[in-house]
């Protein structure tokens, strides 16, 4: 657990993701909606990513989808992003939903294009300054 608490994404980042231990935190006050999992390389630990699951949230947006992916700075660029969210959308599905949502705050060197390329596509409302972007199942570029 120390180690997930370390990984760190990059530092021009850091203002967009919740640090591990917040996520873990939420996790654990939330362990009836909150879905965390280590992303690992072998015995590498290069990623966490924590999937929400509250399908009676009246913000439509928070029913079903991802609430993190923090991916170390050093591994970026290398598929365990891709990986993560495709591990979500399988719970996704394995819950019987096909859609799902992410947010995102907007910026120069935040996600959005990643999770464009992903088949992602943003719904035009933004919640807390963060845009708000869903992905049926069968559109997974992934």
């Amino acid at each position: 657990m120390a180690a997930a608490c370390r990984l760190q994404v990059r530092p021009d980042q850091q203002d967009l993701v919740a640090p591990v231990a917040w996520s873990l935190a939420e996790a654990y006050a939330n362990p009836e909606m909150a879905w965390p999992r280590l992303v690992f390389d072998g015995d590498e630990l290069v990623g966490f990513v924590m999937g929400c699951f509250d399908p009676d949230n009246p913000i439509a947006a928070y029913r079903c989808g991802f609430w993190r992916l923090n991916i170390a700075a050093d591994r970026q660029g290398r598929g365990y992003g891709r990986f993560a969210v495709a591990a979500v959308l399988a719970e996704v599905r394995r819950r019987g939903e096909s859609r799902a949502t992410v947010t995102w705050v907007p910026g120069e060197h935040g996600p959005q294009e990643f999770y464009l390329k992903l088949g992602f596509r943003p719904t035009g409302e933004v919640l807390h300054g963060e845009i708000v972007a869903e992905i049926h199942l069968s559109e997974f570029q992934g």
